[in-house]
């Protein structure tokens, strides 16, 4: 666990196991955390690493980035860094649009690619989902946000058994709130996002995971990623909602494993 200069930042940056280098790239959220149920299971097959984005967390807050090509740049660098030629880059949403721009520009640098709740470019629907997500944090607070966003990103059943209140349930999702500018400049990035027209050019063998009750990236947004990326695999899980990789963690682990191993035979 250390922070990494990569120039105008300095990046809080974990490194787990040993083997290839596997890169794990948060989404919207961008903490490091939200893969902490992912990471003693895959450093038993990889050397992990995963960070917080530029503003996140425990990383600087720095010039804001508003645009996934930008947070791309930024994990370039960070594998700069690292001493990191090349890696197998496992990203979820947005991290999977950062992993997109890094597969089509510098093609040398991935060597496998994971697409896990991404999408290749925004319907209306999730344009109009996200700026009545934007809508509700400049109108009605964070704490309003965060809520609609948990109930879009995770099934209610995950939620009722441990669910004392809204105080309670994003206590530490608040505590960790990069603040309004760079919260915004992160919901710009994810409705931005739109590599329709380049992903033919995706060499790395690719694998594409979503989970079928997913709202916030429906199956029909992984089954047009599979269309695009030629010999890409999908994997499609039966329910988890677009934390998949939290709400059904074991299930996730073991079909991502698998998706690895397939592509990269």
């Amino acid at each position: 666990m250390t922070m990494v200069s990569i120039g105008e930042a300095e990046l809080y940056t974990e490194l787990h196991g040993e083997g290839e280098d596997l890169l794990l790239v948060a989404g919207l959220g961008g903490m490091a955390t939200f893969w902490h149920k992912q990471v003693d299971f895959l450093a038993q097959h990889y050397r992990v690493m995963l960070h917080d984005h530029r503003g996140v967390g425990r990383s600087s807050p720095a010039p804001v980035v508003s645009g996934s090509p930008e947070m791309a740049e930024d994990l370039l660098r960070l594998m700069d860094a690292m001493n990191i030629e090349s890696a197998h880059i496992v990203g979820h949403s947005t991290g999977g649009a950062i992993g997109q721009q890094i597969a089509v520009n510098h093609p040398d640098r991935v060597r496998s690619l994971v697409l896990s709740a991404s999408w290749a470019g925004p319907t209306p629907l999730f344009v109009d989902t996200f700026r009545v997500r934007r809508d509700i944090l400049i109108n009605s607070g964070v704490k309003h946000y965060m809520m609609v966003g948990s109930l879009l990103a995770a099934p209610a059943w995950t939620m009722t058994d441990t669910y004392q209140g809204m105080d309670a349930y994003l206590a530490e999702r608040i505590k960790n709130f990069a603040g309004l500018e760079i919260e915004l400049a992160r919901l710009n990035a994810v409705m931005t996002h739109d590599l329709r027209h380049r992903l033919k050019e995706i060499t790395a063998p690719t694998g594409i995971i979503s989970a079928k009750d997913d709202s916030l990236t429906p199956p029909s947004m992984s089954d047009e990623l599979a269309e695009l990326i030629d010999g890409a695999t999908l994997i499609r899980i039966a329910e988890g909602g677009h934390f998949c990789p939290v709400t059904v963690s074991d299930h996730y682990n073991e079909k991502l494993l698998q998706l690895l191993q397939t592509i990269n035979r």
